[in-house]
């Protein structure tokens, strides 16, 4: 009876284990549907050609958030050390408010907006439920400074700092930075999204 009780308790460990594996490919597979509906052809066709040429929006200077603005918070700093789950955070919030920035200038029958980015925002929609479960935020936590400040600014309404960027340039921001901070999922990749040295010999990347 004991030895049964501890084959069953040992199986049970295992089992444990094994969760987080099941549950970080079940965060890569959502991750990896939101890849395919930003491939390059698709930015190109549906947020690039189906608008006027040199066409642009405004969003908040927080919103255009490059590989440039992750390398920069990587910055080492002992004192208030940024994790990966707070850029994590950042690149969420700011691809689904892009997505929202887009949508409210289309008309309602627009091929952008019914063929494309309705479909785009419910897939992150699913994404969110799925790392928001897998990762619950430790609401202990105070985040960095430099952190900080960029959520403050993101969510405070009477903020001003606008720039003007193109809808296409919204996806592709977020397709970089996605291969960056999520590169566990995307193992396969050919191009290191976060190797600055390769972006700075001029390696083409979509």
């Amino acid at each position: 009876m004991v030895r049964s009780e501890c084959r069953l308790f040992r199986g049970l460990l295992g089992f444990i284990c094994l969760l987080p594996v099941c549950m970080s490919t079940d965060l890569c597979d959502s991750l990896k549907t939101v890849r395919e509906s930003l491939d390059i052809t698709l930015r190109r066709r549906f947020m690039k050609m189906n608008f006027p040429i040199n066409y642009t929006i405004q969003v908040h200077y927080e919103e255009v958030f490059r590989l440039r603005n992750i390398s920069r918070l990587n910055m080492s700093n002992e004192d208030e050390p940024v994790q990966q789950r707070d850029l994590q955070d950042l690149w969420l919030w700011v691809s689904q408010k892009g997505i929202k920035r887009v949508l409210r200038v289309l008309p309602e029958r627009h091929p952008t907006r019914r063929k494309y980015l309705f479909n785009l925002e419910n897939l992150f929609r699913d994404f969110e439920a799925v790392y928001h479960q897998q990762n619950p935020r430790d609401e202990e936590r105070v985040l960095p400074e430099r952190i900080q400040n960029i959520w403050d600014r993101l969510t405070d309404q009477d903020y001003e700092g606008w720039k003007s960027v193109t809808p296409k340039s919204i996806l592709d921001n977020c397709y970089r930075a996605m291969l960056c901070l999520f590169k566990e999922c995307f193992l396969k990749e050919d191009y290191d999204y976060c190797e600055v040295l390769n972006r700075r010999k001029g390696k083409k990347t979509t």
